[in-house]
Order: C-alpha cells, then structure tokens, then sequence
C-alpha cells in the first residue's frame, strides 16, 4: 500500500461519514508537505484541521491523534540514536522538537504555527551559527562532500514539491477554507525552501574551508543558486559593445532590490544600449526576476486604451480568458441536459479563486487612475489604440509598464512629452514604488524627485552615488576636486624627483643618490590626468534685426474640418524680444498653437500676419522625421543647404556637439540625443529670427540642457517654447502663457508659481 492510500485510509478511519473528494484532499494536502514540515504535528494540524471542523463534528482529540498519526506516516520516525549524533545537519525549530500536547491542536492551532514559522526564519542566521558549531566539536572527521550531496538532493526533493499543484476534484467543500489552507501551504513551503538554501550554503561553506580543491565546484554552485532568491541585481566586471565600439568595460552594476536609481551620462555614451541589453537579460539576471522595458511605443489596433493595459498583466487576462471558456462549456452541458464534469467545475472555482487573489476586479479602476494621471480623458480611455498618436502610444506603453509592476522596472526618459501635470503624478506615483527602478532621464528635477541613488555613465564605466541628483552632483564636483589636488601633488613630487636626478646624476658624489631617485620614479604608479568631459556648447546665430511686431493674431479661430473649434478667438502679438513658454495640459493644443504661428496651419477665421522677412526656426517634438537616417548628418546638411564646403558642415555640427567621426555616421546609427544635435544644426543654418521649440529636451543629457538654457539666452531673436522641463522655463522665459479651454491667457507669476498650482490641482483631483 502507498503512503496516499495510507494515509487516505487513516482519515477515512478517523471519520467515516467524510467525503470521498475532502478526504483525497487532505490527502494530498499532508503528502505534498516536505518532510522536514511533517515531521511537526502543529504543521500537519495547522493545514488539516480547520477543514475537518467545518465537514464534520470533529473532536480536538480526534483530530489530534490523526494528526499525530499523519505526522509519524508521512514524516517518518527518526532513526535510534538519531538524537545521540555528533552533528545536526539542520536544526528543528522549537515546536518542531516538542510533541504536540492534545489541548494545543486544533483550529486554534494554526495561528501559533505560522508564530513558530516566522521564528525559524527570522533566526536563520542562528541556525547557520549552530552549524557551524557542531562542526568545530567534531570528534572525528566527516566527509562534507558526502553531507552537502544530501542537503543538495533534500533541496531538489522540496523545489519538485513546490513546482506541484494540487488538483481539487469536488466542489463540496468549502472553498474559503480550501484557498486559505492551500495559501498557507504554499508560503510556508516557499519559505522553508528560502531557508533550505540558505543553510545550504551554509554548509557549502564549511565543506569549501575543510576542503577547498574539492568543494570549490559545489560551492560555487550553491552559492549562485542561493543568489537567483534574491531580488538584487549584481553583476561584476562586464563589457558592453555597440557597433564594436567598447561602452563599458570592467564595469560592475549593483540595483539594490527596493531603490530607485537613476542613470546619467552624455548623449552617446551607451545609457538607452545598457537597458535594452539588462531587458534581454544579457548578464546571467535570475530567471525568476520580472523586468519591463519602457521604450518601444504599443502598436495601435481596434483594443480600446484602457483594455490594452489591462491586456499587460498576462496572467490575469488568461485566466478571464479561461473563466469564459469554462462558463461557456457548461453552459453548453446545461442546455444538452448533461452533468457537469467535476473537474471542470473545480477548475472553474480554481480560476475564482486565482483571480480573487490577485484582486483582478479592482483592476479596471486602477488601470483607469494610472492612464488619468497620465492625462488621458476619458474618452482615450475607451478609444482604439491606432486613434493615438506616436507620443500617446508611448504613454500607453508606460502605463502597462506601471499596471504590471515589475520588480524591476528600466524606464528610458519617461517624461518625455508629458505635460507638467502628468510629470508631477508621476514622480509622486513612483516615489512609492515598491520595487527597484532603473531610469534614464534628463530632468534634474524629475531625478531630484523620484531617485535614491544615481549612475554615472562615462569614459567606459559606471560610479555609483547615494542621493538624488543634487548629491550626486556636489559629490562629483568634490571628487574631481581632490583627484585634480592629488594629481598636482604626484605630478610636483615627479618632477622634484626628477629635478635632483637631472641635477646629480653626473656628479661621482651624489650618483648613488640619483640612482635611488630614479628607482622611485620608476616604481611610482602611472601618473594619469583627470578625465573630465568636454564642455557642451551651443549656439544660434544671431539674426539681423526686424522693428516692430514679428507675429499679430487678431481673432483666430482655428478646428481640423468638421472636428470641435479647438481655438476661439486667439488675441496676441509676438516681438524681437519676446520669451514665451507656453504650457498646458497635453491634448489642449500647443502644439497646433505653434504651427499656427510657423504658418504651417492657416487659421478657420480671423487674421495672422507674420512680418514678410521673418524666418521662423522650428523645432519639432517628432524631429526625427525630418531626418534621412539613412544619410550621415553631413550629407543630409549638404542636401539641405549644399554648395558649401565638407568642413563647414562639420563646423556648424560641431557647434552644436558633434565632434569627431561621429558626423560621418549614418543617423539611424546615433542616440536620440545626437539625432536633437543633428536637427538643432539644422535649424541654426536657417538663421532664424524667431525660435519655435516643441519639447526640445527630449532625448538630451543634462549638460546639453543647460548649454540649450545658454544658449537660448545669448540668441538675439524671440523664443517661444513648450516643454515641461522646469529648469530650462526658469532660466530662459519671462513670460509663461496658458493653453486650456479653447483659448491662450497670460499667466500672472513665475513658472515655480504655475507647477505649485498644478501640483494643489493635483492633490484635490486624486483626494
């Protein structure tokens, strides 16, 4: 007879009237328990006994002596002398060495067994001490590679037990107590097994330092494994290369699970090409560890918006997806008059069970607050996902991102071509993100807000920062500080050695000496300069200037065909001078606003003049598609603007950073960054009078941000700009103009005033 037919025999003995289903249940239930966990009636007791109390008047000395019984079928009885041995491979906890007394069993039971559990856990790192223990008393030797083979082959056993599912075959029991029993099963086996690894490399540890040549292989084994538990993501002296280019090398990355970091570097260093290889899992991640990469924009269909980021948490979505197969085969069985299959009907409560669990109804309301805070109306909510946009689509992509919460969660400037409303509900959404993010941005005030530490990317490695950006920043001033104090020291010390040597060496007297010099220098450590990065600048050329206004509406009214007027009314005169920024919620139309100005939009009624020399240079948000990328930066400019000579188009990119080879690349082969300094050419051999900028700081680094601030501010002409970066608003425009409600009105303060009104706006609207 089987240990199953056994023990189904003890339970069907101890209450006669019980179910066939609750009593193969239970048996399943207690066979499925390790061990290790058997051999301790208060688990067997804290699994089964609340389900005997509810099908039958059971007694808690009835369930105590099945219990007991269970316990010895399933767990064994320990061996004679067992407890005379010189060494305990894996110490029981306390509840576990002590038989369970009648009056302690029972439903009541189950409380105190989790108490005990948690105990054993929190004392793991005692346990390991007890190990270790015993190991130093040993009167004799012991084969460690024989012992760490058991504990390994122990491991595996309870690994195999956790990947079994139980199958419930009759829905006659109750269900709540069923979920709760089975719930608890599983997360005392999980952490047991947590616990089993780590004494494991316990052991593994004692076996390497008795002998090293032998156990080296396993520990090393063991050691990786215990490390795949973790949620920690380290990895040690890796290469990245791009187009065989060397992006880092040596370099060691450390994302403790839980922090937010953020990661900083010029345009073109490899920061967008370090995610997309640690989303591909390219060094060695744990298999279990959950990544999502926010980069790609979600391809547009006919799935409405809010049911495409439902559609990201995959498991939930399959199960409704088999919750509906299941509903429509029985009631297919129903209207032919058949019985419905048992094991249906249990697959059915499994399926409501799961998605209880996971609270899968809570989660259209949750989906609809992250696409809200994301400025979506209510109305893209329900719109297919081909109706949006490109940037649109990108925010949709973020927000399945969010909604699946990830462990680890890589975001590659996610705040591009967010409003400042949805930038400020994002940085207070992820500052209570439970789990590790790894962000590219360049918004200092976005990595101020959001961060714990901060990456720098540059000169083919990465230094880790505690802090947010600000820290960072005064840390990294210091230490180029005391480097550059130390480098001067070591180069003085140099050449004073080699002042004496160059003195004395010629001298009988003093040859001895200058021997001993030049033995010194030779000894001393290569002597390297301060890497610093080269000072970004930019510029635009100054225009010849035009009195009077540039720019005059006079009741514009402007709406796409036969859509809603999407301006009524636009009043309003740009000059030589003017400093605008324009801002507002995404969808009100800045964009619009600002091709209405360029004159690529003619206005549905009333006037725009625009002066008749005035050259107006546009930056686009969606700039690239000005671009060929299948040209080299310095032959689109030849095609745009030819008859000039090669030089000068490496001149007028190098005005705007790009330097080296990097102009002869193809485009498409550039970052985002690089791509912006190709189109900032572009515009800056318009030698525009008027500055028109759609989110210009997308795609660049910090440093390129403020040497755009530079300069706007040295540029002659009027500058209107839209963008949510609040340091370039600050440090370049004197006016800021709202766009909402179908109008444009002045806004009476400072941008700082603006964002503190949409940040109150922001906490009335979420409560």
């Amino acid at each position: 007879m089987t240990i199953e037919e056994e023990a189904a025999a003890l339970v069907a003995s101890a209450f006669p009237s019980l179910d066939s289903a609750i009593v193969e249940y239970i048996t399943s239930v207690v066979v499925g328990m390790d061990a290790v966990e058997a051999r301790d009636t208060n688990e067997v007791a804290a699994a089964i006994s609340p389900l005997l109390e509810d099908a039958a008047a059971a007694s808690l000395q009835v369930v105590s002596a099945l219990c007991a019984k269970l316990s010895k079928l399933v767990g064994g009885v320990p061996a004679a002398g067992a407890s005379g041995s010189a060494l305990k491979v894996l110490p029981q906890s306390s509840s576990a060495r002590q038989p369970m007394s009648a009056a302690a069993t029972g439903a009541n039971s189950s409380p105190s067994a989790d108490d005990d559990d948690d105990e054993e856990d929190d004392g793991y790192e005692q346990e390991e001490a007890d190990i270790f223990a015993e190991f130093n008393v040993l009167k004799t030797p012991i084969r460690m590679g024989d012992l760490l083979a058991q504990e390994s082959e122990r491991l595996a056993a309870i690994q195999r037990v956790l990947s079994e599912r139980h199958e419930v075959k009759k829905t006659a029991v109750n269900q709540k107590l069923l979920e709760r029993s089975e719930g608890r099963i599983k997360r005392k086996q999980d952490k047991r097994a947590q616990k089993e690894m780590r004494q494991l490399a316990a052991i593994s540890a004692a076996a390497a330092a008795q002998n090293p040549e032998t156990a080296s292989t396993n520990y090393a084994q063991n050691k990786a494994a215990a490390a795949s538990l973790s949620l920690d993501v380290q990895i040690e002296n890796f290469d990245v290369f791009f187009a065989g280019k060397p992006l880092l090398q040596q370099a060691d990355l450390m994302l403790a699970y839980g922090r937010r970091y953020g990661l900083i570097g010029r345009n073109g260093v490899g920061k967008s090409t370090l995610l997309r290889a640690l989303a591909r899992r390219e060094f060695g991640m744990s298999a279990s560890l959950t990544i999502v990469h926010v980069e790609q924009e979600v391809v547009g269909d006919d799935t409405p918006s809010l049911e495409s980021v439902l559609e990201a948490h995959t498991e939930r979505h399959e199960l409704l997806q088999k919750e509906k197969a299941l509903v429509a085969y029985m009631d297919a069985q129903k209207q032919l008059g058949r019985e419905v299959e048992t094991k249906k009907a249990m697959e059915l409560a499994q399926v409501y069970s799961k998605l209880e669990e996971i609270e899968a109804d809570k989660a259209p309301a949750l989906v609809a607050e992250i696409l809200n805070g994301l400025s979506f109306t209510q109305e893209m909510q329900s719109a297919p996902t081909k109706s949006l946009s490109g940037g649109w689509r990108m925010r949709l992509a973020l927000a399945r991102a969010l909604f699946m919460r990830p462990e680890l969660l890589l975001l590659d400037e996610p705040t591009n071509m967010l409003d400042v409303s949805a930038v400020l509900w994002l940085e207070n959404y992820l500052q209570d993100w439970p789990h590790t993010i790894f962000t590219i941005s360049h918004d200092r005030d976005f990595l101020n807000s959001v961060c714990t530490d901060i990456i720098h990317m540059h000169h083919a490695r990465l230094e880790a920062y505690k802090g947010d950006y600000d820290t960072f920043e005064k840390a990294r001033d210091e230490r180029i500080l005391n480097q550059a104090k130390e480098y001067e020291a070591q180069l003085m010390y140099r050449q004073h050695l080699q002042a004496f040597i160059d003195r004395w060496r010629v001298n009988a007297n003093r040859a001895a000496q200058a021997q001993s010099k030049i033995k010194i220098l030779e000894k001393l450590p290569e002597l390297k300069p301060i890497e610093k990065e080269p000072e970004v600048q930019f510029r635009f050329p100054d225009p010849e200037p035009i009195a009077g206004s540039l720019v005059h509406f006079d009741d514009v009214v402007f709406q796409y065909s036969n859509d809603k007027p999407i301006f009524t009314k636009l009043n309003f005169g740009l000059r030589n001078d003017s400093r605008v920024a324009v801002v507002g919620a995404n969808g009100n139309g800045k964009t619009t606003l600002l091709k209405l100005i360029t004159g690529d939009l003619l206005p549905t009624k009333g006037e725009s003049h625009r002066h008749r020399a005035l050259r107006i240079g546009y930056f686009s948000q969606y700039h690239v598609d000005q671009l060929d990328v299948s040209m080299s930066a310095v032959e689109f400019l030849h095609t745009r603007f030819p008859g000039q000579p090669l030089q000068e188009y490496r001149r007028q990119l190098g005005t705007y950073g790009m330097t080296g080879d990097t102009p002869l690349q193809p485009i498409r082969t550039l970052s985002g960054g690089q791509k912006s300094r190709v189109a900032f050419t572009l515009l800056g051999m318009q030698k525009p009078h008027f500055l028109i900028l759609d989110e210009p700081t997308n795609h660049l680094d910090i440093e390129t941000v403020e040497a755009l601030a530079n300069a706007i501010n040295a540029f002659s002409g009027g500058v209107v700009l839209v963008s949510h970066d609040e340091r370039l608003i600050r440090s370049t425009c004197t006016e800021i103009w709202v766009c909402e409600r179908k109008s444009l009105t002045r806004f009476e303060g400072s941008f700082g005033d603006y964002k503190a009104a949409m940040a109150l706006a922001l906490r009335k609207k979420t409560g």
